[in-house]
């Protein structure tokens, strides 16, 4: 598990706009992208789980402060707040440069890939 923060950095495309992911008509970074790269970089956090474990995630809350434009770079960095042996919540926060563009937390379970997809495939069976 990660001491420091996870980093991650990302230029918003014109895939990456509320046009482009259809949660607006401008052509700014869209929240569900920001949302999406939280999301990643806490998975990146976690990529030291032992084989045949991985993690979904259970909760998000992002506040998405500031817009960026198609080339702006963006920072997130996801630090570990909280952990048990099966929830891992982490502290989120997307930067350009100095300026604050979202911040929140995510809530990740720890799971046994095999098993959490077994109990999917016999919900569909049943």
């Amino acid at each position: 598990m990660p001491d420091a923060p996870v980093q991650q950095t990302f230029t918003v495309t014109d895939a990456d706009t509320a046009i482009a992911v259809g949660s607006g008509s401008l052509p700014v970074l869209g929240t569900p992208r920001l949302i999406a790269w939280c999301e990643a970089v806490t998975c990146a956090a976690l990529a030291d789980l032992p084989d045949g474990w991985t993690s979904v995630g259970t909760r998000v809350e992002i506040d998405h402060v500031a817009p960026n434009a198609v080339g702006d770079e963006v920072v997130v960095s996801a630090d570990i707040v909280e952990r048990t042996d099966r929830i891992v919540e982490f502290a989120v926060t997307a930067r350009r440069g100095e300026q604050l563009v979202g911040r929140g937390r995510v809530v990740r379970a720890v799971v046994d890939a095999d098993r959490f997809m077994a109990r999917l495939a016999a919900r569909d069976d049943a």
